[in-house]
């Protein structure tokens, strides 16, 4: 497999305000990779740095090669997708018209998206499972039903790597479902995905690979299976974490759940602490 992005001694700053530095990792092509950490540990601005929103302080992230900050506006809306958390429509168009705006990287500027554009988008839309939406007002339709249209929009740019900024963010269980649901099978067509979640778990439904990040760095990164532990987990997130395993006839199912305790006898001080408190570290 070759690598589709490859990022190298990568260093961000607010300011002052160290949020990571010195991380690598390369996404092969067709590969989807899950960015894991708790809030405010940098997983978005990672993904901004990659569709080239921010510019790094140190190293560099390249694209087949090329540096994302050589490349144009126009050239990284060709290449690259970005569904982010949350969007609101200005104005009520309809569903179709803003799955068809995402060909705006491929049209002139005062060109209009022609008709094969229009036939593109609704092509989208039924191969999603959403073309009874066509007609419905995005501003009026749930929020699970926006994220599908966003997902749609940013496939009719035709990307070769889509980035998903906490994808089932604010979204009811059912919906979680349907937008992991799709993110899988978008995962079996070939697509490059990279995406960030606040729910571990969807790590072990989805991704091949996780990259674990806490601290101003990466904590773990490599396949699911060797580093989503225990261990790992409940250093990433401050607290202790369990994981678990469950049969589904001769399937096993992992998932992990937060352990909580009183907090003289707590645990989770070794991981990070309460808010407040200091961290203590094991003599082990």
């Amino acid at each position: 497999m070759t690598v589709k992005v490859q990022i190298k001694a990568a260093g961000f700053s607010y300011g002052y305000k160290q949020v990571w530095q010195g991380i690598n990792l390369g996404v092969e092509d067709g590969e989807t990779i899950c960015l894991l950490g708790p809030n405010g540990c940098g997983k978005t601005t990672l993904l901004n740095c990659i569709h080239g929103d921010l510019p790094l302080q140190q190293g560099e992230i390249a694209i087949d090669g090329q540096a994302v900050k050589a490349m144009t506006v126009t050239e990284t809306a060709r290449r690259i997708g970005y569904v982010f958390q949350e969007h609101s429509a200005p104005f009520p168009y309809n569903a179709l018209e803003v799955v068809r705006m995402g060909r705006a990287p491929h049209l002139g500027l005062f060109q209009a998206p022609s008709r094969a554009d229009a036939v593109l988008a609704r092509r989208i839309m039924t191969d999603m499972r959403i073309d009874h939406l066509c007609n419905k007002r995005y501003t009026e339709i749930s929020g699970g039903e926006r994220q599908l249209v966003l997902i749609a929009r940013t496939l009719c740019q035709e990307p070769e790597i889509i980035l998903f900024d906490e994808p089932t963010s604010h979204l009811d269980f059912r919906n979680q479902a349907l937008v992991l649901d799709t993110i899988r099978r978008l995962s079996q067509k070939g697509l490059t995905i990279i995406m960030t979640s606040h729910f571990p778990n969807h790590a072990w439904q989805l991704s091949s690979r996780v990259a674990m990040m806490s601290n101003g760095g990466f904590v773990a990164v490599g396949p699911v299976e060797e580093v989503m532990t225990e261990s790992n987990l409940s250093e990433t997130y401050g607290l202790k974490v369990r994981v678990h395993q469950a049969l589904d006839g001769n399937r096993a199912i992992k998932f992990c759940t937060p352990e909580f305790c009183p907090p003289d006898e707590c645990a989770c001080r070794t991981y990070g602490g309460h808010p407040g408190e200091q961290p203590i570290r094991s003599e082990a």
